[in-house]
């Protein structure tokens, strides 16, 4: 990253910029933006954002870097329209200062990633159980039933919000609503409950707002200068870039297909060399990108066993029962593979459909023209050579020559056979060929 060096005389406000999900990409550029700006001695860190929402790993190590940084961090939901949902709310609440612009809002902080797939709904907020109260001193609020692993869920993620907000001395109450109720707010009836701290039409107006307001950090007290500041807004790089990219779910899907049939063609054809360099990577970089992500692994089984069984029907053919159900393991295991309900994540339909067609087809494909094949007469090879017909160069009584398929073969009979006698091949034996008479019929 090329950066202009700041006047001493200015102070440095490094602008950050985050759009779509909190993603491990997401985190990793952030973090490094963060320690970036920290080495450059900036005076404040600007995260515009826009998410809605994302992996939860994620957002702790943004949160992390926040409450360690010396430098303060404001994050600002900009531009006009946009939100912090979800992992958005946490950062909001975590940052040192937190800004909206008109028409953007915040709130439906519910851990959905961890939320059950079946099973209880919670409860109606109306009706919470009797177990689920709130402890002393808490905000009544709905609290999911049913399902222990989603009560641990919001019960954590509540305690992690509530935290939050008493250091930062914002609404604690409003923040576990948007939690246990999954509420949310725009941003001119945040400012009003004091779940954010100011308004600002574009980031020139938060500048100018921020400007002398006084921070507390770590003990100690920081007054932002920022009337002159000198912005520099950092965009992600390659490497972020790239992050983003295979840390797409349907991307990281497609990356780990190309793998795996790469490999597969590679050891169907050794010696190809390109296909198994091509899949290795492939594979590689899919695997990479899953392992950050909520991934079930009996959904990854049951996507390789449906590749396996529509491979296998090419081989072993089954009239399409392998094929039949190698599909229907490979749908099933990819509508599995990503477990989580987070926006954004997630393998759609319109990718899972099309491939799985595709590659069973494909299967089909293969097979069709494997069972052509075998219907065929054989052409070459030294079964084609039974059957064959051809004449006698010479009299024989046992062994001789004859003209087989424009080529001279010795051969053997069991009876004396003629110069130009027809014969017809029986059998094979290294170079020399059983023949019997044969009058052309």
């Amino acid at each position: 990253m090329a950066l202009q060096a700041a006047p001493t005389s200015a102070a440095l406000v490094r602008v950050l910029t985050v759009q779509g999900p909190i993603s491990p990409a997401s985190a990793d550029y952030l973090l490094r933006g963060i320690n970036k700006a920290i080495d450059d001695k900036a005076h404040l860190i600007v995260i515009e954002m826009d998410t809605p929402g994302g992996l939860d790993t994620s957002m702790r190590d943004i949160i992390k870097a926040i409450l360690a940084s010396p430098v303060p961090v404001a994050t600002y939901v900009s531009p006009q329209g946009a939100r912090a949902a979800s992992a958005g709310t946490y950062i909001l609440y975590a940052s040192h200062i937190a800004a909206m612009a008109p028409a953007t809002n915040l709130g439906a902080a519910t851990p959905v990633e961890l939320a059950p797939t079946g099973g209880d709904k919670p409860a109606a907020p109306d009706k919470p159980k009797q177990a689920d109260k709130p402890a002393a001193g808490q905000p009544e609020a709905a609290t999911p039933s049913g399902d222990p692993k989603m009560r641990k869920a919001v019960h954590d993620a509540a305690a992690y919000i509530r935290g939050l907000a008493e250091l930062r001395e914002r609404n604690v109450e409003w923040a576990e609503r948007a939690v246990r109720e999954a509420v949310s707010l725009p941003a001119s009836e945040a400012l009003e409950l004091k779940v954010i701290d100011l308004v600002a039409t574009d980031l020139d107006d938060l500048l100018k707002q921020v400007n002398g307001r006084v921070i507390k950090m770590n003990g100690q007290t920081v007054t932002l200068d920022t009337a002159q500041a000198v912005i520099e807004k950092i965009q992600p790089d390659w490497r972020s870039r790239l992050l983003a990219v295979i840390g797409d779910p349907s991307i990281a899907y497609i990356l780990m297909l190309l793998g795996i049939y790469g490999l597969i063609y590679e050891f169907s054809n050794p010696g190809m060399l390109f296909p198994g360099v091509v899949g290795g990577i492939c594979l590689l970089l899919g695997l990479f990108a899953l392992q950050v992500m909520p991934i079930s692994y009996a959904g990854l089984a049951l996507m390789i066993l449906g590749i396996v069984l529509m491979i296998s029907e090419a081989f072993i053919p089954s009239f399409g029962a392998l094929g039949l159900g190698g599909i229907v393991a490979f749908v099933i295991g990819s509508v599995m593979l990503i477990d989580t309900d987070v926006p954004g994540y997630g393998i759609p339909w319109a990718l899972i459909v099309p491939v799985a067609v595709a590659s069973g087809l494909f299967s089909f494909f293969v097979v069709g023209m494997a069972i052509k094949a075998r219907a065929r007469p054989v052409v070459t090879g030294a079964e084609e050579m039974i059957g064959a017909p051809g004449e006698i160069l010479e009299d024989m009584e046992h062994e001789g020559w004859a003209h087989i398929h424009s080529e001279q073969w010795r051969v053997r009979s069991s009876v004396p056979l003629k110069r130009g006698s027809r014969v017809r091949v029986r059998a094979r034996h290294d170079l020399i060929l059983d023949v019997e008479p044969w009058n052309g019929e």
